[in-house]
């Protein structure tokens, strides 16, 4: 489908599929990259709309490796097209929907639902998961090349972990054929028992079951070890942990075919946060005893592994940036932290988290644009290459953000139905103005300058 022309003038360009970051302009047309670089006014189109970039940033859309869109099944809580609204605000113009739905993404049928509502419905790209095992109950594996064969972009059991080894083997073995990746949601129950929060001094001081880290590494461990056995390809889900950057760093370094992610909230929010005071040093909890808006799993830790866990994404170990948006209805958190569900909406906010990072010079702005589009798509396999460049003839998926830009988090202006987030009041510092999927502008935010089509400018 043909669209407009559009030029972003004078913008600082960043791509890292080709390590460029300069001053420069790029003209969109017919739903693809034209140009990119410095352009004289000859090469602007009659009719194209202007935006002027000084000031902002362009990159690549971001991708988002984990995401629940929660449709079909739990509609209350999110559907694909709140979930796409929201990610356009954020900056992301492809996501990869999670399997968790009911009935889960296990056959083909569920796979062409997906893709049939996310083309009415979604401004963004949506790329189904498929499941590892049928109905995500750990007992059969699902037929998994007629899922690679309907478009699923991976395989997980998301929520659950595959707690039979010989049947993670199996799929892993499968995943070597099929070219698409394992990702394991990564929990030893039997250590994690009745959890709901990081083992350690804020859950003995507020009585909550803790979650120590070995049940986040003890999975990882094993997952890698089959890894190894099979040749097959694992992605380690969100890490969370001290213990697990150096299990991922070992198994990168011995050339297993091993890929990893953390999410904005685990780099940015510690267990403090449980207490209701936004991190603030407190012995005492908030007026409500808890925040449970920060239940989440993997559970928010300590400011050491916090550290951690940016200093393996700086240094590539952990290879993307994936938000685990998980949307819930007021109700779900409206209860004890023991009864809440766990998970926080975090498309809308993920571009302010990170950019804390990059302006507290723990991370370079070139590295979290990398982690947030080159990384995924080397995750999702060369077929996926082209959504994070900006080379001409790629596709014309774009943010546009202003890093300088102040805002306070308002849960009643999300586009997403979950507006669980510990984040709300908070103020962030970076914000996108703009997202453009396949050239078409499918978010204006505040601070952008466009002039509408008036002839050459």
């Amino acid at each position: 489908m043909e669209t407009e022309s559009i030029v972003i003038r004078h913008a600082r360009i960043i791509d890292p599929s080709r390590q460029l970051d300069r001053v420069g302009d790029i003209l969109l047309g017919n739903g693809e990259i034209v140009a990119a670089g410095r352009l004289g006014l000859d090469r602007i189109p009659e009719g194209a709309r202007v935006i002027d970039g000084t000031g902002l940033v362009v990159a690549p859309g971001f991708i988002d490796l984990h995401c629940h869109l929660r449709e079909p099944g739990f509609e209350y809580k999110e559907t694909i097209a709140a979930g796409a609204k929201a990610a356009a605000k954020g900056g992301f113009t492809t996501l990869c929907a999670m399997p968790n739905t009911d009935p889960p993404i296990d056959n083909a049928a569920m796979v062409e639902f997906i893709h049939q509502k996310a083309r009415k419905e979604s401004a963004v790209r949506i790329l189904p998961i498929g499941c590892v095992t049928k109905g995500r109950k750990g007992h059969e594996l699902s037929e998994m090349e007629e899922l690679a064969t309907a478009g699923v972009a991976a395989f997980s059991d998301d929520g659950d972990p595959v707690y039979d080894a010989n049947l993670m083997k199996l799929a892993l073995t499968y995943s070597s054929d099929l070219g698409l990746v394992i990702s394991n949601h990564c929990q030893e129950r039997s250590l994690s028992c009745n959890g709901v929060m990081a083992e350690g001094p804020v859950a003995t001081h507020l009585g909550l079951d803790g979650i120590p880290a070995a049940a986040e590494e003890a999975m990882i461990a094993r997952d890698i070890a089959l890894a190894e056995a099979t040749g097959g390809r694992l992605h380690v889900a969100h890490l969370s942990t001290v213990g697990s950057v150096p299990l991922v760093r070992e198994a990168k370094d011995r050339g297993l075919l091993v890929t990893a992610e953390v999410c904005p909230h685990h780099l940015t929010v510690t267990d403090q946060w449980v207490l209701g005071a936004k991190g603030a040093a407190s012995v005492a909890a908030g007026g409500l005893a808890y925040d449970t808006s920060t239940k989440v799993y993997p559970p928010l830790r300590a400011q050491s592994d916090v550290e951690a866990l940016i200093v393996g994404l700086a240094d590539g170990v952990i290879d993307c940036i994936a938000t685990d948006h998980a949307p819930h209805d007021l109700t779900s958190k409206q209860v004890t932290y023991q009864e809440a569900a766990f998970g926080i909406s975090v498309l809308e906010t993920a571009l302010g988290s990170m950019l804390q990072l990059v302006h507290s010079s723990k991370l370079s702005m070139a590295a979290m644009i990398d982690r947030l589009t080159v990384g995924p798509a080397n995750v999702l396999g060369e077929k996926y290459a082209d959504l994070a460049s900006l080379q001409p003839g790629t596709p014309a998926d774009i943010v546009i953000f202003d890093p300088d830009q102040e805002w306070t988090v308002d849960t009643s202006e999300f586009a997403s139905k979950g507006k669980n987030t510990p984040l709300e009041g908070t103020t962030l510092k970076g914000r996108v103005v703009a997202t453009i999927v396949a050239g078409n502008l499918v978010y204006e935010g505040p601070g952008l300058k466009i002039q509408e089509a008036r002839g050459r400018t």
